[in-house]
């Protein structure tokens, strides 16, 4: 299970940071390491810093952005520093590392680190269901990548330990890739019916994100949702112009709750 928990980092610019991020992941049982747009690869500074790590390094996944790291997860959560403006749904390290287990039981999930100058950008940011604030000292909160990275995987080492059989049913959540399908679809309906203004859009999309990113909502929610999006573009006549279903590039059929 630990091995669907997916740590990625984004924009990382010291090699050494990717070794020591691989021997934190080790230590607590983490073995997918994602580099979304590194500025820099592996090489053997980072195999010295992995300390046996190694194959931690060897199997890491390049790719070129964070939403091609995060296309086919359930749950993204990503680090953040609480006095952001962006008001989005946060978590405490224990309450991440709880919820990414007990999702990491239905396929892949991921927690997100941002570059080590600037962290992530707002737009990354709204890539993900939740952020997570590590409390450090207010005097001195400066942690570095990799103590970050061994925190939040503790918390999951932490919380896969406590787990207890459920016969509970598992809930399906969409993935990331159809969570960004279903945005770009409302966008496109609330623009057709003049909802959204597109001289002045405001920040209608942002605020709509963060309503469903702290509703948390389930696959088979969002397919209702998609359907009462459907049912709306057929009334402006938008569905005919086929500019909606242009976007899914996954084949996500929309159909009504039986």
């Amino acid at each position: 299970m630990l091995s669907n928990i997916r740590v990625v980092l984004v924009g990382t610019t010291h090699p050494g940071n990717i070794g020591s991020t691989a021997r934190a992941m080790k230590t607590m049982g983490l073995s997918t390491l994602y580099l979304a747009e590194p500025k820099v690869e592996p090489d053997g500074h980072s195999i010295a810093l992995a300390a046996g790590a190694s194959d931690i390094l060897k199997h890491a996944v390049t790719v070129d952005s964070l939403a091609e790291a995060i296309a086919d997860c359930s749950l993204v959560i990503a680090t953040s520093a609480r006095s952001r403006t962006l008001d989005w749904p946060m978590l405490e390290p224990r309450q991440a590392g709880e919820k990414l287990v007990a999702s990491a039981l239905n396929g892949p999930v991921a927690i997100v680190f941002g570059r080590e100058s600037n962290g992530l950008s707002n737009e990354e940011l709204q890539k993900c269901n939740y952020h997570v604030a590590i409390p450090a000292n207010p005097e001195y909160s400066s942690l570095n990548l990799a103590q970050a990275v061994q925190i939040i995987c503790y918390e999951a080492r932490v919380a896969h330990l406590n787990q207890t059989p459920s016969e509970e049913e598992v809930l399906e959540y969409p993935l990331a890739k159809e969570q960004e399908n279903f945005f770009t679809h409302l966008e496109k309906t609330l623009l057709s019916t003049g909802f959204i203004v597109r001289q002045h859009p405001g920040q209608v999309m942002i605020k709509l994100r963060r309503l469903f990113s702290r509703a948390r909502i389930e696959s088979q929610e969002m397919n209702i949702l998609r359907g009462i999006l459907t049912s709306i573009d057929k009334k402006v006549g938008l569905a005919d112009k086929g500019s909606i279903r242009s976007q899914d590039d996954d084949n996500t059929v929309v159909k009504k709750e039986e």
